[in-house]
C-alpha cells in the first residue's frame, strides 16, 4: 500500500516547484513574499507606462543633479528637456524658463534631509511643464499644498506609483523589475531616460547623470549617489540594444562608454531628421 497523499502535501510540492528558483537566490522570506506580491499586483493592474502628452520630435535632454552638467551642442528651443529633482537649477544659464517634464522624488516635497531642503530652496519660485512626483504616499490635495509651500508651479502634476515605474522599465528593458533592494533600484535620472525613450525621442542626451560621482549641483554636502551600480548596468544595456543614447559630459563618456554628443553628432542628427521629413 502506497503512502497516502494529503492536500497539504500537494500544496507543499507545488510551492517547492514554484519557488525553487527564488530559494536559490537566498532571499529572506519577507523579500520573497514582497517579490511575489508586487509581481501579482502589477500583472493585475497592468499600469500604462507614462509618456509625454505630445510626442518628442527633437532631441531630448535628461538633466540630472550630478555636480557637473553641460549644455548639449546645438542646443535650441527644439530640444525637449526632462529634469530630475533640483537639477532644474542649471537651466538658468541655458536661458530656459521651464523644462517639458520633471521627475521629483516624494521626499523632496516635505522631507527634512539636507538634500530635500536644498531641492526646495533651488526650486522656489520656478515652474515646469508636467510634474511627476514619484511614489507620493498622500492625497493629491496635500501634494499640491506641499508644492505651493515653496512656490513651485506646473502645468499639470501626476503621481508615479512604483507600479508605473515598473511599467516604464518593462516597456524599455523587456523584463520585470520589482525593486526588492538597492541592487535592483534605479534612479530618477534613469526614469527620465525611460520617459524620453517612451515619448519618442530620436536622440536622448544625458547630462548631470554620472553614476561614478558624488554630490549634487545644488549643494556642497557631497552626498553619496544611490543606485549607481544599477544605473550603470541599465545605461550599458541601453547602449548594447542600440538606443540613441548620448552624454554631453566628457567625463561620463570616458567612464561609461556612452557616445559623446558633439557638434558633429548634432549635424548628423539634423541631416538625418531632414532626410526623414523630405522622404
Amino acid at each position: 500500500m502506497g503512502v497516502p497523499i494529503y492536500p497539504h502535501m500537494i500544496q507543499r510540492h507545488i510551492l517547492k516547484r514554484s519557488f525553487g528558483r527564488l530559494r536559490l537566490m537566498r532571499l529572506p522570506r519577507f523579500e520573497i513574499i514582497t517579490k511575489i506580491r508586487r509581481s501579482v499586483v502589477y500583472r493585475i493592474l497592468r499600469p500604462r507606462a507614462p509618456r509625454h502628452p505630445v510626442k518628442f520630435t527633437g532631441p531630448a535632454v535628461v538633466v540630472g543633479s550630478a555636480p557637473v552638467s553641460t549644455i548639449p551642442a546645438g542646443f535650441s528651443q527644439h530640444f525637449h528637456i526632462v529634469t530630475v529633482n533640483g537639477s532644474q537649477s542649471v537651466l538658468d544659464s541655458w536661458d530656459v524658463d521651464s523644462p517639458d517634464a520633471t521627475f521629483m522624488q516624494f521626499n523632496q516635497v516635505e522631507g527634512q534631509t539636507t538634500n530635500a531642503l536644498h531641492v526646495r530652496k533651488v526650486l522656489n519660485g520656478k515652474r515646469t511643464g508636467l510634474l511627476y512626483v514619484v511614489r507620493w504616499p498622500k492625497s493629491l490635495a496635500l501634494l499640491q499644498k506641499g508644492l505651493a509651500a515653496f512656490n513651485y508651479t506646473y502645468d499639470d502634476v501626476k503621481v508615479i506609483s512604483r507600479f508605473k515605474r515598473m511599467a516604464m522599465y518593462e516597456a524599455v528593458m523587456g523584463g520585470l523589475n520589482v525593486e526588492i533592494d538597492d541592487n535592483m533600484k534605479f534612479s530618477n535620472g534613469i526614469t527620465g531616460v525611460f520617459y524620453a525613450i517612451l515619448s519618442g525621442a530620436k536622440a536622448i542626451i544625458i547630462t548631470g547623470i554620472n553614476p561614478d560621482s558624488s554630490g549634487h549641483v545644488y549643494n556642497d554636502a557631497n552626498l553619496k549617489r544611490l543606485h549607481a551600480g544599477t544605473d550603470k548596468q541599465i545605461l550599458q544595456a541601453l547602449i548594447d540594444r542600440g538606443y540613441p543614447l548620448f552624454t554631453a559630459d566628457v567625463e561620463v563618456a570616458s567612464a561609461s562608454g556612452l557616445p559623446l554628443w558633439t557638434e558633429d553628432t548634432f549635424k548628423e542628427f539634423t541631416e538625418r531628421s531632414s532626410d526623414a521629413v523630405s522622404s
